[in-house]
């Protein structure tokens, strides 16, 4: 089965990283839909021309197999679909509600490493990485 999403992910964001662990081992077990790509590898900008760090540090990207880039809560949306889990977050995305969703994950987004902290007691980690 071919890569359906690619995730551009946080990999110094705790809670980040153990969404992204959660969706890997679903993912495991459906032949692998989804591939998993650090922002801050050393060769990221290198191997993803196209994706801006920064904008992808401030919202999550992901790109679809046929090159459609998606954002915040469309790709989590389309990466808990892929595992088998998108009845999950599907009401994020109806109407009357997506509005709302949206705002919120921006603010989430943009204070996620204070929330993390809050959250794991760690608001960011030098070498998160998603086979712990």
């Amino acid at each position: 089965m071919a890569t359906e999403l690619i995730l551009f992910y946080d990999g110094g964001c705790p809670l980040c990283v153990h969404e992204m662990r959660q969706l890997k081992a679903l993912d495991q077990k459906r032949k692998q839909r989804l591939q998993f790509e650090d922002i801050w590898a050393h060769d990221f900008a290198k191997r993803f021309p196209a994706i801006d760090i920064e904008q992808a540090n401030r919202i999550l990207h992901g790109q679809r197999a046929d090159g459609t880039l998606l954002y915040g809560l469309d790709v989590t949306h389309a990466a808990w679909s892929a595992v088998g889990r998108g009845w999950l977050t599907a009401p994020l995305r109806w109407p009357g509600i997506r509005w709302l969703a949206d705002r919120g994950y921006l603010g989430f987004a943009k204070h996620r490493n204070r929330i993390s902290k809050l959250i794991t007691g760690k608001e960011r980690c030098l070498q998160c990485s998603l086979d712990e």
